[in-house]
């Protein structure tokens, strides 16, 4: 299975989440070094809900980047209106 995950910068870390199995988390002090650890909490917490007899929890989550610069230059209601839509699917 492939989760989406998450991956943020801290001050002085990174730290990462997936939002399909909430609790499971990871830091590091390298992008490399969180993923690494993610995968490891991923197993970790499949491992953990199979063993409590729980469902594991499918991925759905969906991961995609968003050109703030091409938001901001829509100002006509009718094209916001479709932008959504289009975000929306």
């Amino acid at each position: 299975m492939r989760y989406a995950v998450v991956i943020e910068k801290a001050v002085d870390n990174y730290s990462a989440y997936v939002p399909d199995l909430p609790g499971c988390v990871a830091t590091g002090e390298t992008v490399a070094e969180v993923e690494r650890e993610l995968r490891e909490a991923i197993r970790f917490h499949i491992e953990g809900l199979k063993e409590d007899g729980l469902p594991v929890p499918p991925p759905t989550a969906v991961a995609e980047y968003v050109d703030a610069w091409a938001l901001r230059k829509l100002k006509h209601p009718n094209r916001s209106r479709k932008l959504r839509s289009f975000l929306d699917n």
